[in-house]
């Protein structure tokens, strides 16, 4: 019998925390190239007891490389870190660690009490305004929101792109849409296509910079509307990327309805989520998500594509397949 696993995710916050820590510092924006440690403290501020430790456990966690040993030894990005953990490259998905850091690390201190009240841990526990609210308070906060979705969705949008049959569509509407990113990529990896993306007036100026930067404003528009509100526009495909998750059962039936009278015949609504496994045994991530659903929400939860195949089928769709996606994600799609 072997304890190591059991302390291993006991006392797992501490190499999150450190994690944390270096994105909130910058660190791997900064290691441009190799440097000691002694100047990883400088240029970071760090007290010198941080170093070797800092950098070294990050060695240790493989999040950083290093070339010898002692004083003179050099540290630099491990390739998935300059990939996904530099500010300055184009996949980075730091936004996600940084909300993880100012926000989530924080509210999971709670958990406990999450699960024995069933109530939200996260602003609304704590001023009594909902965390959408708070979230959308002031520009800095919205900003670092929506960063952290485009970061953590990323990989699944491009593969969603890529890998959904789109030759029998022509027009798409992503509901919720954010930053126009998924709507941007379905355009950009297929030329055929006529994109909007959907969210609430204060989102749309941030989509509209997004997708004129991406020299995609003559197929794709931010169109600003309330998804519980207002008739979804009309759409061959209507996607929703980490959407459905944020609410109760009752609010995502109805958010299936408004996406099953979008839809023409024979259209597509698409669920992009950190899908859990119909047995609820192997995707720890979408099961912990689910958690982190109680923590922000109270009622709203994850689900498996089983759930998602008969809420559809519920609202009048006929049939249902999952693809996979990136990492622990898929799209649950259903057709009308």
């Amino acid at each position: 019998m072997d304890p190591s696993h059991i302390m291993q995710v006991g006392l797992g916050f501490w190499a999150s925390k450190t994690l944390l820590s270096a994105v909130e510092l910058g660190l791997f924006s900064t290691l441009k190239q190799p440097m000691t440690a002694a100047e990883i403290a400088s240029a970071l501020k760090l007290d010198p007891r941080a170093v070797p430790d800092f950098p070294d456990a990050l060695v240790a966690l493989r999040l950083l490389a290093r070339d010898g040993d002692g004083p003179q030894a050099r540290y630099s990005n491990t390739p998935e870190g300059a990939l996904f953990l530099d500010k300055n490259s184009p996949a980075y998905l730091g936004g996600m660690l940084e909300m993880a850091n100012a926000r989530l690390y924080r509210y999971w201190a709670d958990l406990t009490e999450a699960l024995q009240t069933g109530a939200p841990q996260n602003e609304i526990k704590h001023s009594g305004e909902p965390m959408f609210a708070k979230l959308y308070e002031t520009p800095e906060r919205l900003d670092q929101f929506m960063n952290a979705m485009s970061g953590i969705s990323a990989g699944n949008f491009k593969a969603f792109a890529q890998q959904f049959d789109f030759s029998k569509y022509k027009t798409l509407c992503d509901v919720g849409g954010a930053t126009g990113q998924l709507a941007c990529m379905v355009a950009a990896a297929q030329p055929h296509m006529r994109c909007q993306s959907f969210d609430l007036p204060k989102v749309q100026p941030i989509a509209t910079r997004r997708i004129i930067s991406a020299g995609l404003a003559d197929r794709v528009q931010a169109v600003a509307g309330d998804f519980f509100v207002d008739s979804l526009p009309k759409a061959d495909v209507i996607t929703m990327g980490m959407i459905l998750h944020d609410w109760n059962l009752e609010k995502k039936k109805v958010l299936i309805r408004k996406a099953y009278e979008a839809l023409p015949p024979g259209g597509a609504f698409v669920a992009i989520e950190a899908l859990i496994d119909d047995a609820r045994r192997e995707n720890a991530f979408g099961l912990l998500m689910s958690l982190n659903m109680l923590i922000e929400f109270g009622d709203a939860f994850d689900y498996s594509g089983a759930d998602f195949a008969g809420w559809c089928k519920e609202a009048g769709f006929r049939d249902f397949k999952v693809i996979k996606l990136a990492g622990p994600s898929s799209a649950a799609v259903a057709y009308k």
